[in-house]
Formats: C-alpha cells, structure tokens, sequence
C-alpha cells in the first residue's frame, strides 16, 4: 500500500464502471484530479477506468465508455490506492459474484474502497461497509438502510469512514475529491480546481443531501408539502402559523399535527431549519454583511442569528464565514432543530 494510501488520502484511483452508471458522477470524481495535476503543475494523481471484463461499459445516457482494464488484470491492486464503484439505474443488477469476491480482494490487500452515486449498494453487498457510515444518492436511501441494517447510512453528500469513501450523486463527488485534494495538494489548488470549474459552493461532509419533501413523504401529504414550499419562499419576512394555516386549508392545529407527524417537529422550527440553511449559503457564498444575511432570513437582530445558528451548527455565522474563506475546519457538530 502507498504512503498517500496509508495517510487516509489516496492518490492513485481505480474507477469500477458498472453497466448504466452515471456518467456526471464519474466525471464529477475524475475531472478535479486533471485539474489539481494542471495547477499544481505535477501529476500528483492518476486514475484508471475497470470494468468486469475489460470491455466498454455503457452509461445510463447511452454513451459507452471503453476502459483501461478488466478486474482480472493484476497489475490494477498494485497501480491504485483506491478503487471506486461508479454506479447507476438498477445497480442491484449489475452486482456480480466475481465484482463482489474482486472487491473483498482489494480490501484484502489494503486498498480504500468508495463508491459515487449508488456504488455504495454494490460495497454493501459484497459485506465492505457493515459497522461504517456511508453516503448513497437519496433515492436509494431508504433501499440500503432497509436491506442492510448493519450500516450506518447518512444522508451526507459524501461520506469518508476509516477507508471507505462514498458519495452521493449527481456532482457531489467533485466536493469529496476536493477534500482529498485539499489534504494532499493544499487550499490554493482545491480553492483553484473549483474556480476554474465555476464551482461557487465547495459543500463539506457534514452538509446533507436536499432531498424533496415529495419523495420523503410520497402523496401522503400535498397539504405538508404546500406548507413547505410557503416557508421557503417566504425567507425573509417569515409567515405567521395561523397564515400559514389558512394559505393551505387547514387548522393551526391540523398545521402542527402534520408537521409532527411526517416531519417529527414542530412548523416553527422546521422553518427555522429553512432560514438558518438560507443564512449559511450566504455566509459561504457571499461577502454579504452579517447583518443583512440576518435580515434576509428573517431575523430580528443579529444577536437573535448568532444565537440560533450556533445552537442549530455549533458556531458562529461569522466563524463559519472564516472556514469558508480556508480559516480552519468545520465542525461536525450539529444539533437538531
């Protein structure tokens, strides 16, 4: 195993396409590496594209992919630090015996293991996340918990677990190989991958995947649903429960009980969770002043946005501005509202 291996930062990545994978996910994980080799002027990363037998792989758009190697070639554990199962549509069908066994070797021999969009089934099958948390797109959430309750699975973006690196959809692993980069190539080459990827938000394990209240709740709810999407569009002048109430057809009482019910909290403090999520895109995303982030989502005073943002992250607006801008790391910490 190689030093950047051993360090928890691999370097070298062996990328496994299985038939209908997401082509934007794979591309979201392998572009930022050419580009951190780019800036930094160094190839300070490599990667290469496996398929089960060695022929071309097809995406879940149509386009087909030819690859570097099949996982019979040796030389695939001895030339990365990592393999990465890229997965797709109906990626339970493509969850072979010899993927699985092929997989349980590189473990074996010391490489990290992760997964972008739903490759993290393919891991669970195979027995190589049992006892670690991982991250999966939000669709097949509920799949994987259910059908293997022995892993912790987060509704993280991206998820990085003693070796095991697993992300969520769509472009979400371009933040998690920008972490990667971040440890091993420094701030000023991450910072340098996303801007010339028009990048504006660098998201942080800790920030969880946006998945729609629809899918959450199904159509058990439109009324839940609606009330939502007042909140949200109401950020900055926030309205009343009795309004809210009314605007949907129901009793302030029926209001509470549905937000109880689908949401386990309370319609005041699901909208606090709305405006405080508002203040921190801005906070990360702008130089705005913290008094008027504060006013733009809804708050009084900034004292009153101070004291409920660091109660809902675990600091301050102004100190996540600071980690932000690559004046430290964030916590982890964050409570529920």
């Amino acid at each position: 195993m190689t030093d950047s291996a051993a360090s928890g930062y691999p370097a070298r990545f062996g990328f496994l396409l299985l038939n209908n994978f997401t082509l934007i996910s794979m591309a979201s994980a392998i572009e930022p590496l050419r580009m951190a080799n780019r800036l930094s002027g160094k190839s300070q990363y490599s990667w290469t594209t496996i398929s089960e037998n060695g022929g071309s792989v097809t995406a879940s758009d149509g386009l087909s992919v030819n690859v570097d190697a099949g996982i019979n070639d040796k030389t695939i554990i001895s030339d990365n630090d990592a393999i990465i199962v890229c997965g797709g549509a109906r990626v339970e069908r493509q969850v072979t015996n010899s993927v699985k066994r092929w997989l349980r070797y590189a473990n074996q021999q010391g490489l990290g293991l992760g997964a972008i969009c739903t490759g993290s089934y393919v891991l669970a099958a195979a027995g190589l996340l049992d006892g670690y948390r991982c991250s999966v797109h939000w669709e097949n959430i509920g799949v994987l918990a259910d059908e293997f309750p022995d892993i912790d699975v987060s509704h993280s973006v991206y998820t990085i677990d003693r070796g095991r690196y697993t992300s969520s959809g769509g472009t979400a692993p371009v933040d998690m190989m920008l972490h990667f980069i971040e440890e091993r190539a420094g701030t000023e080459i991450s910072a340098g991958v996303a801007e010339q990827f028009i990048y504006e938000r660098i998201r942080q394990s800790s920030d969880n995947q946006r998945m729609p209240l629809r899918h959450r709740i199904g159509s058990q709810s439109e009324k839940l649903v609606a009330a939502v999407e007042l909140m949200e569009a109401n950020v900055k002048e926030p309205i009343s429960q009795d309004e809210l109430a009314s605007y949907i057809g129901v009793s302030r009482r029926q209001l509470q009980r549905l937000f109880h019910r689908y949401l386990n909290r309370t319609p005041s403090n699901y909208y606090l969770q709305i405006r405080l999520a508002r203040a921190r895109e801005l906070l990360r995303q702008t130089s705005m002043k913290l008094v008027e982030i504060s006013a733009l989502t809804g708050f009084v005073s900034s004292s009153q946005f101070s004291k409920s943002y660091k109660m809902c992250y675990g600091l301050s607006p102004s100190g996540e501005r600071r980690i932000a801008h690559g004046g430290g790391k964030s916590s982890d910490i964050r409570l529920s509202l």
